[in-house]
């Protein structure tokens, strides 16, 4: 596999997700071919938005791009995941806590802004809403009515994840301490994509199932977040990825976009980095030393709970892919790399 390498800094930060842009006002205002969205995981939202622009002759620039959050600026991070719908961008907080816990409630957000709008003068408007771990207890609750074994978290993450945030929220007498439960799963959103009818895939680096499958949940109802008055997601279903995770190891989504046909196409790999002082891998060291691999899959007719995958491309030596776009016969991968975002074009 020949891989072409493009490096950029931008704000001295790192990269997550790879997301086309649509909108033909964007593109003009920079006088580029084509581009891609990009959200730097270190800091709140509204500073961590950036394009990559191909221009005229090849040359590929990055943009670090001025946004406005109002009264939402600065109460955000670790934003993960971008998915377009309906003329707008929604980006989507990991919703999963530092390394060694407990979960944070600055990562339990969803924000959107209008692509159009980044065409124009000024801060771009972005309209954060923080659920205050609704989604959490949505996902959770998926989880549990599914046909699927999860991996249990083991007793070191249960603590410092869940215990530890309830214990926390406890003294400070939050209300959201109601929506979580001893016996829940701490989740890491690592992926989105819109479907169809307007329900958006969330791609889970954690947890996965027993047999180390990727699990993805479909929730309705993300855009009246926005709406007045304000409605909160619902669950459709929970599947696990089938057939594409090596033997004897933990595999997780790190990336879900969807295909001009329909399908989607993913990154999987490991559960968490490695030396960092992850609680997961100390209880599943499995799950760490695990290349990335390009993977697609279709959601099936019927109602299950199991989707086939297919290998793409084992995308060895690299732990770290963050981001996947497939357009005009090639396929594009951005990587976390330190202080610097690396963008890898194949085809």
């Amino acid at each position: 596999m020949t891989l072409e390498l493009l490096e950029f800094v931008v704000a001295g930060n790192e990269a997550s997700d790879l997301l086309p842009v649509r909108s033909a006002a964007l593109l003009r205002r920079y006088g580029a071919l084509r581009g891609f969205w990009t959200v730097l995981d270190e800091g709140p939202v509204e500073e961590c938005l950036a394009l990559l622009l191909e221009r005229e002759g090849g040359e590929w620039t990055a943009e670090h791009v001025r946004a406005d959050a109002g009264v939402e600026n600065g109460r955000t991070e670790d934003g993960e995941a971008l998915a377009h719908h309906d003329g707008w961008v929604y980006v989507f907080g990991s919703h999963f806590g530092s390394k060694g816990g407990p979960l944070r409630p600055r990562r339990a957000f969803v924000a959107r802004f209008r692509e159009d709008d980044a065409a124009t003068d000024g801060p771009l408007p972005v309209r954060v809403v923080r659920n205050s771990f609704r989604l959490h207890r949505v996902l959770n609750d998926a989880l549990a009515a599914a046909d699927l074994d999860t991996l249990p978290p083991g007793e070191q993450v249960r603590a410092r994840f869940i215990v530890e945030t309830l214990a926390r929220g406890t003294s400070r007498e939050k209300r959201w301490t109601r929506r979580l439960a001893e016996g829940d799963l701490p989740l890491n959103v690592e992926g989105a994509a819109f479907t169809p009818t307007g329900s958006v895939l969330l791609g889970l680096r954690f947890p996965v199932t027993t047999d180390g499958e990727p699990i993805l949940v479909e929730v309705t109802g993300v855009a009246e977040m926005f709406a007045e008055p304000r409605a909160w997601p619902r669950a459709v279903r929970a599947y696990a990825l089938t057939g594409v995770t090596p033997p004897g190891v933990l595999t997780g989504f790190r990336a879900v976009a969807p295909t001009d046909d329909g399908g989607y196409t993913a990154v999987i790999g490991s559960i968490d980095a490695l030396g960092k002082g992850s609680v997961l891998l100390d209880d599943h060291p499995h799950g760490g030393e695990v290349t990335s691999r390009h993977v697609r899959f279709r959601l099936p007719a019927e109602p299950t709970h199991l989707v086939p995958g297919e290998l793409v491309a084992d995308l060895a030596p690299f732990h770290h892919v963050e981001g996947i776009a497939e357009t005009d016969g090639r396929c594009f991968y951005v990587t976390d790399e330190d202080h610097r975002v690396a963008l890898w074009l194949r085809g």
